[in-house]
């Protein structure tokens, strides 16, 4: 059985990355100096990753786990992403959306209705 063992988001502005990332997924950064540092979730449920200046390696798409789509995506409006697409259906009580971060990359968002 596999599992997810980090995820890596590249940035052209690290502070502003991390600052994306804490006002929508309430992600908290810590630093491994000017090049890159590790964002965790608020509690320990999930996975941690690393935000990292931008070079040229291309790194996989994430997707996020959230509450409601309905709010991410107001969140990532609001400071400063946009929606890429619109809400798919993946089954009765599935939903996902790719959006895009402050920093151009795209990431995933995924709920479950009730």
């Amino acid at each position: 059985m596999a599992k997810v063992e980090h995820f890596e988001i590249p940035a052209d502005d690290i502070e502003r990355a991390a600052g994306f990332y804490k006002a929508v997924f309430d992600f908290t950064y810590q630093s491994w100096g000017d090049e890159m540092g590790v964002i965790t979730a608020s509690d320990d449920g999930g996975i941690n990753g690393d935000l990292h200046k931008r070079s040229t390696v291309t790194h996989p798409t994430v997707v996020f786990t959230v509450d409601r789509l309905e709010d991410t995506i107001a969140a990532v409006v609001a400071n400063g992403g946009e929606v890429v697409g619109e809400i798919q259906q993946l089954d009765e009580t599935s939903r996902w959306v790719y959006l895009r971060d402050s920093e151009g990359n795209i990431v995933g968002a995924y709920d479950e209705q009730k």
